[in-house]
């Protein structure tokens, strides 16, 4: 039976950049995907801000460079601007979800990450400290010992039904179509709430991405995909266009089930992305949690995988990204409302486009669209718990780096290094940022939050000993 220390499920991209992170942190890797062959469709095809400055600290220029960019954002529809925001990677980055999948791919193999395609996860079985994973493969069956196993394999998870994760779910009520078609010459159309219901439609490149949803018409039990006639009828049933003239290269029916589960993590399995939460897909929100999920675990999975992890640090994955989600979660539940309801909506949509107009309420809207305003770790005034991106903390050789493998300490004076300095790396930075910053020395985790802001050597051993198990830092030669 092969052996390895995590067994990540899905071989999308939560799953890929997960598997990047533990690959950055010298963790063998083994993803195992039930496809053959990689997605070549372009299911999420937006980065937030937060997400873009995530892969940009990871290496992943090249993605960036390549995408589209759009500096605005919406609520159900009400546009607002994202140019305001601090960040150099302000605005929404538009690339196909299938480049992401293929450039984190590509990054994963180079850190000798192993990807198994055509495996599927048939069961899972708890060992004292490991568990074995059972698969059906193209050799037939095999079984995976693991130490952690990680479910990134979407809303309908097996691992979140083989593990037997609690949920709490909402059953679907409304369907939408989608297609990308070709030969089409229709206008583009953003949110176009209709009497009938909503259409979306937008060209780039010569592929025409239509979006419809027929008011009142009830879910439909599907075992694949939709045929071409229905978006056809569904479109001019709204809109009264005929697009029977265009040849679709990609359909996809989708609706708005949602849910998450009570905890993303039980024992040595745990979820991340859509295996976690599940929601109809409005502002790419669902794509961009899910990667900022495996940001958040990769740094915390190595450490106990290394064996320097303090006491409940894995378990902080939850208290942080749990309580994003169940936000994004209404937010999605408010917007679905919004675009898709009927006449007795829009009062509530006048108001709120005037709430949008006023400075505190569009600052909000974009940092949360931006997925900026989210923190991790403990209480505390800023910078504690923000990612110290906008602090523009520089060294001698440069900008700090933001995207570590462990924690490290971040002196802002001159003077004597910390007493932890054989288990904890220190730098010497200085502060480029406003307001002024009340604090003579920082500890930074491995995904650019502020752990700790302050000047006293007593409080910088605590919030050492709430990431580190130190005996262990010592005892791993690796680190």
């Amino acid at each position: 039976m092969t052996v390895t220390p995590v067994v990540i499920v899905g071989a999308g991209p939560v799953g890929l950049l997960l598997a990047v992170e533990l690959g950055r942190a010298r963790v063998p890797v083994v993803v195992v995907e039930r496809l053959a062959d990689p997605m070549t469709e372009s299911r999420a095809g937006q980065l937030s801000t937060l997400t873009a400055e995530l892969l940009h600290e990871r290496g992943l220029h090249a993605l960036l460079a390549e995408a589209g960019h759009e500096p605005r954002a919406h609520f159900a529809g009400l546009g607002f601007d994202l140019s305001g925001l601090d960040s150099a990677y302000r605005g929404n980055w538009k690339v196909p979800q299938y480049r992401t999948e293929a450039v984190l791919g590509e990054h994963a193999r180079r850190r000798g990450v192993t990807v198994l395609r055509g495996h599927e996860l048939t069961g899972l079985t708890a060992g004292s400290d490991h568990v074995v994973c059972q698969f059906r493969g193209p050799t037939g069956r095999q079984r995976l010992k693991a130490g952690f196993v990680v479910g990134c394999d979407g809303s309908g998870s097996t691992v979140r039904r083989l593990w037997d994760f609690p949920v709490s779910a909402t059953a679907a009520t409304r369907e939408l179509l989608r297609a990308d078609v070709t030969g089409l010459r229709i206008r583009d159309r953003r949110f176009e709430r209709r009497p009938a219901g909503l259409a979306v439609a937008a060209t780039r490149a010569g592929v025409t991405r239509v979006m419809v949803h027929v008011a009142g018409q009830p879910v439909t039990a599907r075992a694949g995909r939709p045929e071409f006639g229905e978006v056809v009828r569904a479109w001019a049933a709204v809109t009264g266009e005929d697009l029977s003239g265009g040849t679709p290269v990609w359909l996809d029916a989708f609706d708005n089930s949602r849910g998450q589960v009570g905890a993303y993590r039980r024992g040595r399995v745990l979820l991340a992305g859509d295996a976690a939460h599940w929601h109809l897909p409005i502002g790419g929100q669902a794509l961009n949690v899910g990667l900022q999920d495996a940001v958040n675990l990769g740094w915390k999975l190595a450490a106990a995988v290394h064996g320097w992890a303090a006491p409940g640090l894995l378990d902080s994955y939850h208290d942080e990204r749990h309580p994003v989600a169940a936000r994004v979660l209404d937010h999605v539940t408010a917007q679905e409302t919004l675009l898709l309801g009927g006449a007795e909506v829009e009062p509530l949509r006048a108001i709120l486009a005037e709430l949008v107009g006023l400075r505190p309420v569009h600052d909000h809207l974009a940092e949360t669209a931006a997925n900026l305003s989210d923190r991790c770790g403990p209480p505390g005034p800023p910078p504690i718990g923000r990612r110290a991106t906008n602090l523009r903390l520089r060294t001698d050789s440069g900008p700090l780096p933001m995207a570590g493998t462990e924690p490290v300490i971040v002196r802002l004076s001159s003077g004597a290094d910390s007493p932890h300095r054989t288990t904890v790396r220190t730098v010497h930075a200085t502060y480029d940022g406003a307001p002024p910053l009340e604090a003579t020395a920082l500890l930074l985790r491995p995904d650019g939050y502020v752990a700790w802001a302050g000047d006293d050597e007593e409080g910088l051993e605590q919030a050492i000993e709430k990431l580190l198990w130190v005996e262990g830092r010592k005892g791993n030669a690796r680190l």
